[in-house]
C-alpha cells in the first residue's frame, strides 16, 4: 500500500518493523492495551476482499457464496486451536468481545451456592458480572489481593479455597500494570481442588504463549481485536472438556432447524443467530500475521519499546511507575503518574498538544486502583504495539519533558 498522508500531518515516521509499509499519520498511537492500531495490510486487504465478494450467512448446506463463509469460519476456528493448543476446534465460540466472552463463561457455569475466587486486577468485565451475582444472593464471593509489584500468589489462591469453591476466574496479564500472572501454577491449583479455571487472555493472547491443557485452562477468553490484530466486534471463548455451559443465547445455527431447543453441539450450542463473519475473515489474518511472525518476537519488540520509556521515566526520578519493571514478568504495558499533573490532564495535553494517544483513568479496574492509591484520577498508561517503533517512544518522551519539565 502506498504511504498516505492525512491531511494536516507535518510529522516524518519512520519505516514499521517487519516489513510493512508505514501509515503517515498524525497521531502517534501508544493505546494499544484498548485496541491494536494500524492493523497489518493483510487485515485490510481481506476485510475488503471478503466484504465485496464473500459476505453470505454461512450456512454448511447451501449456495457457494454460504459454504465459503463457512469453511473461513471454520478455518479460523482451526487456527485458533493451534495457537492455543485446545482439545477441540469446535470448541472456540466467537463472541461480540472479551466481555461478552467472560459474561458467557461465569454465568454459563455458575449455579446458586457457587463460591468464586478472583483478584484485584481484574478488569470490570470480571468484576462487575461477579459483583452482581453476589448482590442477586446466587454466589459468594472472595477477591484475592496482588502484591506490591501486582503479582498474586499460588499461596493466596489456595487459602481462599472453600468446599463450594467451583470457580477461579483472574486475569492472564493486568491491563493496568501489564505483570502476568501465575496462571499454570493456579491451573494445577485449581485442578488438584475439582474446579474450574477461567483465564482473562485480553492483554496476552497474541503476545504470550498459551497453552490451555498444559496451564489446566478450562476457559479462555480472548479479545480479537487487541494483540491478535482482528477488527472490533470480535472475541473468542474456549470451553475444555470438563465444562458443561449453559447457552448464552438461543436461535438459529444454519442447521438443525427442527430441534426444539439449541442444539448441544458446539459450536452451534453457544453461536445462536448470524455471526459476525466479516470480522472474523479480518480476525484469521490477524491470527495468520501473529502466528508467522512469532509471538516471542512481538512481546520481545513491545518490551524493549516499554525498557526505553522506563530507562526515561527513571532518570527523570520525579514519576511513579506500578507493577514489575522486569520485562521476563511483564508486557509491554506501563503505567505512571506524576504528583504536578492528575493523569487525564497528562494524556489531554500529550494528545492535543503532541498528537499522542495515550490511555488514562482507571483503564476499568477499580479495585488495583484503590489498592495503589491511584484512584479516583488513576494513572496514565502506555502500550506500545507490533508496528511502534523506538521514534514514537522518543516523541512521547520529548513532549513529555516539555509538559513535566
Amino acid at each position: 500500500m502506498p504511504n498516505l498522508r492525512l491531511p494536516g500531518d507535518n510529522i516524518a515516521r519512520a519505516p514499521l518493523p517487519y516489513g510493512e509499509v508505514g501509515y503517515l499519520m498524525p497521531v502517534t498511537y501508544l493505546d494499544n492495551a484498548a485496541t491494536s492500531f494500524p492493523k497489518p495490510e493483510s487485515v485490510y486487504q481481506k476485510l475488503d476482499q471478503f466484504a465485496r465478494q464473500t459476505l453470505a450467512n454461512p450456512g454448511r448446506t447451501s449456495h457457494k457464496m454460504a459454504l465459503t463463509a463457512e469453511q473461513e469460519i471454520h478455518q479460523t476456528r482451526h487456527l485458533l486451536n493451534q495457537l492455543f493448543r485446545g482439545e477441540n476446534s469446535d470448541h472456540f465460540v466467537f463472541t461480540l468481545n472479551c466481555t461478552d466472552s467472560l459474561n458467557m463463561a461465569m454465568k454459563g457455569v455458575l449455579k446458586k451456592g457457587d463460591h468464586v475466587i478472583t483478584t484485584n486486577l481484574e478488569h470490570n468485565s470480571i468484576s462487575r458480572p461477579l459483583e452482581a451475582l453476589k448482590d442477586q444472593g446466587l454466589i459468594t464471593l472472595t477477591r484475592v489481593t496482588a502484591d506490591a509489584e501486582g503479582t498474586v500468589s499460588v499461596e493466596a489462591v489456595r487459602q481462599a479455597f472453600t468446599p463450594q469453591t467451583s470457580l477461579v476466574a483472574m486475569t492472564h496479564a493486568s491491563n493496568v500494570l501489564g505483570t502476568i500472572q501465575p496462571v499454570g501454577e493456579v491451573g494445577a491449583l485449581v485442578r488438584e481442588k475439582n474446579a474450574l479455571l477461567l483465564v482473562d487472555a485480553a492483554q496476552t493472547a497474541g503476545v504470550i504463549p498459551i497453552d490451555v491443557r498444559e496451564m489446566n485452562i478450562d476457559l479462555l477468553a480472548l479479545p480479537g481485536h487487541k494483540a491478535l490484530l482482528g477488527p472490533t466486534g470480535t472475541g473468542v471463548l474456549y470451553s475444555g472438556p470438563r465444562v458443561n455451559l449453559h447457552a448464552w443465547r438461543e436461535g438459529g445455527t444454519g442447521g438443525d432447524s427442527m430441534s426444539r431447543l439449541q442444539p448441544e453441539e458446539y459450536p452451534f450450542h453457544m453461536e445462536g443467530g448470524t455471526p459476525n463473519v466479516l470480522g472474523l475473515a479480518g480476525l484469521r489474518a490477524g491470527i495468520e500475521f501473529v502466528m508467522e511472525k512469532g509471538l516471542s518476537k512481538i512481546a520481545s519488540h513491545e518490551n524493549a519499546l516499554v525498557e526505553k520509556l522506563i530507562d526515561y521515566l527513571q532518570k527523570r526520578g520525579d514519576c511513579t511507575l506500578y507493577g514489575h519493571l522486569d520485562a521476563s514478568r511483564r508486557v509491554g504495558t506501563l503505567s505512571f503518574s506524576h504528583p504536578a499533573f492528575d493523569s487525564p490532564d497528562l494524556a489531554a495535553m500529550l494528545d492535543t498538544s503532541f498528537d499522542i494517544a495515550v490511555r488514562p483513568g482507571m483503564h476499568c479496574s477499580p479495585y488495583i486502583h484503590q489498592s495503589l492509591g491511584t484512584a479516583p484520577h488513576g494513572t496514565v498508561r502506555v502500550s506500545p504495539g507490533i508496528f511502534n517503533t523506538e521514534q514514537d517512544i522518543d516523541r512521547l518522551t520529548e513532549a513529555l519533558s516539555q509538559i513535566l519539565g
